[in-house]
C-alpha cells in the first residue's frame, strides 16, 4: 500500500491540546510526533519541509464527531478526516465520481503541471487526487472548512506531489477580483463537487464559475441531482457555459458535466 506521508501521524494527545475556536493549536511549541514516538521533524529536513509539517497541528474543535475515511485513487492510499457534524466536512458523491474521471483521463486531460483550482473543496479528497496527478491545485472554501481542509491535504500530499497544493478562501460572489484578479490568475481547469444543492447561494455559485473561467478554462462539476433547484441552476449554467455531459452514474444520480465559458 502506497502512502504518501507515512512518516507522520497526528498525535494521539492533540485531542486535550489547547486550541483556538477554529480548530489551530494556539501553541508552536508542541513538536511534531513521528512514527517511531520521537519529537521534532526528521533529521536533515529544511526549514520549508518543517514549517509545513507543524501545519499538520489542526484539532477539530469537536474531537468526537470526527471520523478517519480511507479511498483509494490514483495508486495512493488516502486517508481523509471527515466530521458528519459539518456539510463542509464530508465526500459526498459527486467527489468520488470526479476523482474517478480525473484518475481514468489524467493523461487526457493533461493534468501534469495544469492550474486546477477547486470550489467547495471541503475535506479535500479532489483537490488531492488532482494534485497526486500532477496538478498545480488551490483549493478554496469558507473560512471554518480550511483548518481540516489544509490537514487532510498536507497529510497525503508531503513528499508526493510535484506541486504542494495551496488553500485559500473563496466565500462564493465576495470579493472575486481582489482576491482572484483576472488579469493574473488563470486556471486550466476548474473543479466542483456537490456544491449545488438546497441552499441560498446558487447564484453566487454561478457567479464565482464565471469569474474564474476565462478563454481555455474547463469547469469540471459533478453533482449528485436531489431537488429541483439542482436542475434549475443546470439550465443557468447552460446559458453561460457550452455544457457537455461527461458521464452518468443512475445509481447515484450523480451526472458529471464539463463547462467552458461561452464568448461573444
Amino acid at each position: 500500500m502506497d502512502v504518501c506521508l507515512s512518516s507522520v501521524q497526528q498525535p494521539q494527545r492533540l485531542a486535550q491540546a489547547p486550541r483556538t475556536p477554529g480548530g489551530w493549536l494556539e501553541t508552536e511549541e508542541e513538536s511534531t510526533v513521528l512514527e517511531d514516538g520521537t519529537g521534532g521533524p526528521p533529521a536533515g529536513s529544511n526549514k520549508t519541509e518543517s514549517s509545513l509539517l507543524s501545519l499538520l497541528k489542526f484539532v477539530p474543535t469537536d474531537y468526537a464527531s470526527y471520523t478517519q475515511e480511507h479511498y483509494w485513487f490514483a495508486g495512493k492510499s488516502i486517508i481523509i478526516q471527515e466530521s458528519i457534524e459539518s456539510f463542509g466536512a464530508v465526500v459526498w458523491p459527486g467527489a468520488t465520481v470526479l476523482c474517478q474521471y480525473l484518475e481514468e483521463h489524467a493523461e487526457e486531460l493533461n493534468l501534469q503541471d495544469a492550474k486546477v483550482l477547486e470550489i467547495g473543496a471541503g475535506p479535500g479528497l479532489v483537490s488531492i487526487v488532482a494534485s497526486i496527478l500532477g496538478a498545480q491545485v488551490t483549493a478554496t472554501d469558507l473560512p471554518d472548512i480550511l483548518g481540516n481542509l489544509q490537514y487532510n491535504l498536507l497529510k497525503n500530499t508531503l513528499k508526493c506531489t510535484a506541486h504542494p497544493p495551496e488553500v485559500k478562501e473563496l466565500v462564493w460572489g465576495e470579493d472575486l477580483e481582489e482576491n482572484f484578479p483576472k488579469s493574473t490568475f488563470y486556471y486550466n481547469y476548474v473543479l466542483a463537487s456537490d456544491v449545488v444543492y438546497h441552499h441560498y447561494f446558487l447564484d453566487e455559485l454561478l457567479t464565482t464559475m464565471v469569474h474564474l473561467a476565462k478563454p481555455g478554462t474547463a469547469v469540471l462539476w459533478a453533482n449528485k441531482f436531489r431537488f429541483s433547484s439542482d436542475y434549475e441552476f443546470l439550465d443557468k449554467f447552460k446559458q453561460v457555459f457550452d455544457t457537455t455531459l461527461l458521464a452518468e452514474y443512475p445509481e447515484s444520480a450523480v451526472k458529471l458535466f464539463k463547462g467552458t465559458l461561452k464568448w461573444d
